[in-house]
């Protein structure tokens, strides 16, 4: 497909707008659920744009065509928008709506901007509409002009569901919508609105296949004090599982049917419901005489908190990621500088390495398979047009993660292809001292994950230096690699207020970028736990439950105090004897040698 094809696209879109008279129409990355990702029949920006990235928003007026992505993707868009007829424009901080504030500065007096309202949140719409409100301009959210262009359009998904089994979920469909109500009671509220298709799969303990990376139905609940409402495509529940939910009180219905029910709940009742996860339309649907409490859901709160079940099921799946990874990275050294090996051809191999592990599903998210200067891209992954073959120098960063029935992973890790010089593992060994300083990290009971981020960064910090993006986000059991509320360092992975509690499982990422040069990442998973309890309070820790060596030939020893040096070979300690079992001889041997103690 030529980049004239974009063109053509934009101008019809365009047309369309002007039959309709609307000045500025808005489409966002979007489906109705606001999740991260998206099944095909919603990437509307690739069918428009060409450009493939997961992250981004358009807007289109009569003289500007304009696509706001933040700095993972600038290098691709450039390339993928040339000659599309769409301009690329660059966040200057990522995860926020600037497209916004171009808008409220661009559109004319009295003007008409154009959204498809299920695909923009109800936080986006109130900012939207005071960003306008100087300009009298006003917003359609019954917009869809995509549909009767797109004729080829994929279609939505149509896997089955299926119920997780018992032994993964450590607590009963029941139970877990008796917790939520007990919730509601306190916050007053008749209604629970559950629109992030993760908050439904785990209170309901089922799984789908709609979502690439992620297990997830398309689907709504809607929790009341007699039953649950869920909102799904019904050909896609089987017969036992539809018996299975109704005895639990669940109510199967059609999954456009959720906007109809808001629109009927009865005056003087109360609804809860997430604002940054409901869409402008859905929330626009709930009567005036309802009552909205706005709040991260019960949901969500609930299922950051793993209980004893979901943990031991996690360090169980941890020896399996990281078994795949040790036969990953012995294969890798083996074969780099004797056989051809690339960036995708890596990423290939660690997958299917990954998938001869009992329960595991496939990956969870798109693998970050970097070399050299590829590294200092936060979130570069290879493609054909970009796909970098490995040699005998410099560093490979592999950023991966798997979704297993007992949980999800996340790892980052950097190695050295050559002999590394010594900028180079200087560079390395400060952004290691904050994946360290982090996972050391006692703190009271009360503390928010912003507050330890200093902790993360303050050996670059004393060095001038800095990385861009967040320090941790919470992770799913068997659900999203990236799940909220719990967060280390910015909002955009999660609720700020959020306090740490036991049992919330959290990445520990510090990273440094050198652009054009490499980038360095090293990414554990953390379990945060109780420590101890004094005459000051309540203490928690983290334990740091991934399970792959770090590459000593990165690490610069005379940078690490003794505190950090005693955890990394206390670390490589458990690492090795964690995993040596279930290695082939050879391989058990190689890792004894990347595990060794290190000493000054």
């Amino acid at each position: 497909m030529t980049v004239n094809i974009y063109r053509t696209r934009l101008a019809a879109i365009r047309a369309l707008m002007g039959r309709k008279r609307m000045d500025a129409l808005i489409i966002p990355s979007s489906d109705p659920h606001l999740g991260e990702y998206v099944p095909d029949y919603w990437r509307v920006i690739r069918w428009l744009t060409g450009f493939t990235g997961s992250a981004a928003n358009v807007v289109i007026t009569k003289s500007f065509a304009g696509l706001w992505t933040d700095s993972r993707y600038f290098i691709q868009a450039e390339d993928q928008l040339n000659g599309s007829g769409f301009t690329l424009v660059r966040l200057r901080v990522p995860h926020t709506p600037e497209f916004i504030g171009w808008l409220g500065e661009n559109i004319p007096e009295g003007g008409k901007v154009a959204v498809d309202g299920r695909l923009i949140s109800a936080v986006q719409l109130r900012m939207l509409m005071a960003a306008l409100a100087p300009r009298h301009a006003t917003v359609s959210l019954a917009t869809d002009l995509i549909s009767p262009l797109w004729s080829e359009r994929p279609p939505l998904p149509e896997s089955p569901a299926y119920e997780l089994p018992a032994e993964f979920c450590g607590e009963s469909r029941s139970a877990k919508i008796s917790r939520v109500r007990e919730r509601m009671t306190a916050m007053r509220a008749d209604y629970q609105l559950l629109t992030a298709a993760d908050d439904v799969m785990w209170l309901l303990n089922i799984r789908g296949n709609d979502i690439r990376f992620s297990p997830l139905l398309l689907s709504f609940a809607l929790v009341s004090f007699d039953q649950v409402l869920l909102f799904a495509d019904e050909e896609k529940v089987p017969g036992l599982l539809k018996s299975a939910l109704d005895k639990d009180g669940v109510v199967l219905l059609p999954y456009d049917a959720i906007t109809t029910v808001i629109r009927h709940l009865d005056d003087g009742s109360a609804i809860m419901l997430s604002p940054s996860t409901t869409s402008a339309s859905l929330f626009r649907a709930v009567p005036r005489r309802v009552r909205i409490i706005e709040d991260v859901t019960i949901a969500t709160r609930l299922k950051a908190v793993k209980n004893s079940t979901e943990l031991e099921n996690i360090r169980k799946v941890m020896v399996k990621d990281g078994v795949a990874l040790t036969r990953f990275f012995h294969w890798l050294e083996e074969s780099v500088g004797h056989l051809r090996v690339t960036e995708l051809s890596a990423s290939a191999m660690l997958e299917s390495l990954r998938r001869e592990e009992e329960g595991c599903m496939g990956p969870s998210f798109s693998t970050i398979a970097a070399y050299n200067a590829h590294a200092a891209l936060p979130h570069y992954v290879p493609d054909d047009g970009t796909d970098a073959v490995l040699e005998s120098s410099g560093i490979f960063l592999l950023d991966s993660g798997g979704q297993y029935f007992g949980g999800t992973t996340d790892i980052t890790r950097t190695v050295a292809l050559g002999r590394p010089g010594d900028r180079l593992r200087r560079d390395f060994t400060l952004a290691l001292k904050g994946t360290i300083s982090l996972a050391m990290a006692r703190f009271p009971y009360g503390t928010r994950g912003y507050q330890l981020d200093v902790l993360a960064r303050k050996a670059l910090w004393d060095n001038g230096m800095n990385y861009g993006h967040g320090t941790g986000h919470g992770v799913g059991c068997f659900l999203n690699v990236h799940e909220g509320p719990q967060t280390i360092g910015t909002s955009s992975s999660g609720d700020l207020k959020t306090v740490l509690e036991p049992g919330m499982v959290l990445s520990d990422e510090p990273a440094f970028y050198r652009q054009g040069e490499y980038g360095f990442r090293t990414e554990n998973l953390l379990v945060c736990a109780e420590d101890r309890e004094t005459e000051f309070g309540r203490f928690l820790k983290f334990d740091t439950v991934t399970l792959c060596f770090i590459d000593s030939a990165l690490t610069e020893v005379s940078l690490l105090d003794e505190a950090e040096l005693k955890w990394l070979n206390k670390y490589h300690e458990n690492v090795y004897e964690s995993l040596a079992h279930f290695l082939e001889p050879g391989i058990r041997e190689w890792l004894r040698k990347k595990t060794v103690p290190l000493s000054r």
